[in-house]
């Protein structure tokens, strides 16, 4: 049944009640209400089921809200409902510049639904990762794990208490948001091979990233394609001081082309062969990838096979959201197009 409005009569300006004022960090649904002139009760329908009350109730409710600043406790909210309206987000380094569109992904599209996001990161230890998680558990209603270091039992035993979305890996029984690096790491491939290169040097990643695993098989099947000859070289960290350590060892190889995990060991590798007075792209090409900000202020710029994360973001979200809901009934994979990048680190092969 719809609440009647106040009489015009009795109606008040939230505008011209200034006395007694709360702090507005402290404003309650008992603020709110003595500003309107309405009850309580009428309060909380008005915030929490806004169709219960008439329209300009609500209207003249929400303005001393919007006066008062007043913010809604998530997780005094949470008592009645068990929903804190916040989800988790985990990734597996923050100072890491590929993480930075997942991050801004996930944030604006919660916000466009009323979420909050709570960060972590898992510092690339699994061990930190899953404490990260179970400490978020508790105050989220569900979790999304970007290039998560866990096993895969263990984010399945989390998937059992709250909803969980992982971006950047594929879980089976998890739904998972993955960029298909295939298309990006073939028309790489292609590029390099069409300039003659023959022989092309993978920096892999993390021994515990998936992702580096389906990086290298991409790789490797793209060069088969090609007919070109394929190696893989471990680095010592995803960052640009592992790309500085690889130098040596990828100038040893005899590799004329190199294909980086990600851009950071890529932009790495650059500084180092040109601080050793090697030229790039006459003496070695580079290809990374991700696409982060800053790959094109390298000199050359770097080329690259760019994964949209910000739209894995947003997708990771969305799907978490429609979990939240029970609209999504069964865990599946969604693949997001990746597209090679081309600036001036890859050219012909002079040798």
């Amino acid at each position: 049944m719809t609440e009647l409005s106040p009489p015009k009569a009795e109606a008040k300006s939230v505008r011209g009640i200034v006395e007694g004022r709360p702090s507005r960090a402290n404003a309650t649904i008992y603020d709110i209400a003595k500003l309107a002139g309405v009850n309580p009760s009428t309060v909380s329908r008005a915030l929490s089921k806004p169709g219960r009350v008439s329209v300009s109730t609500r209207k003249l409710i929400e303005d001393a809200a919007a006066e008062l600043n007043y913010q809604a406790n998530p997780f005094a909210k949470a008592l009645p409902t068990g929903r804190t309206s916040t989800i988790g987000l985990i990734v597996a380094d923050v100072a890491n510049p590929t993480f930075f569109g997942t991050i801004r992904g996930a944030e604006s599209t919660a916000a466009d639904h009323g979420y909050s996001v709570i960060l972590a990161e898992s510092a690339e230890s699994s061990r930190k990762e899953q404490s990260a998680a179970q400490r978020m558990l508790a105050s989220v209603d569900g979790l999304i794990l970007a290039s998560p270091r866990m096993r895969d039992d263990h984010i399945r035993q989390l998937a059992e208490e709250k909803p969980v979305i992982v971006v950047n890996r594929d879980v089976e029984g998890i739904t998972c948001v993955v960029p298909d690096v295939e298309k990006g790491l073939g028309e790489g491939v292609r590029h390099l091979a069409g300039h003659g290169h023959r022989r092309i040097t993978f920096i892999a990643g993390p021994e515990a990233s998936w992702m580096s695993g389906r990086r290298w098989l991409g790789v490797r099947q793209a060069c088969e394609w090609s007919h070109l000859e394929s190696v893989k070289l471990e680095s010592d960290s995803p960052t640009i001081k592992g790309g500085r350590a690889a130098a040596r060892a990828i100038v040893g190889s005899g590799a004329s082309a190199v294909i980086a995990y990600n851009d950071l060991l890529a932009i790495g590798l650059l500084q180092e062969l040109q601080a050793a007075a090697y030229a790039v792209p006459d003496q070695i090409s580079i290809v990374g990838f991700d696409d982060i900000f800053g790959a094109d202020f390298t000199t050359p710029g770097l080329t690259t096979v760019r994964a949209p994360m910000e739209t894995c973001g947003i997708e990771a979200t969305s799907l978490l959201l429609k979990a939240l809901k029970g609209s999504e009934k069964s865990a599946s994979t969604h693949y997001i197009d990746t597209e090679l990048v081309v600036r001036g680190s890859t050219g012909k092969y002079l040798g």
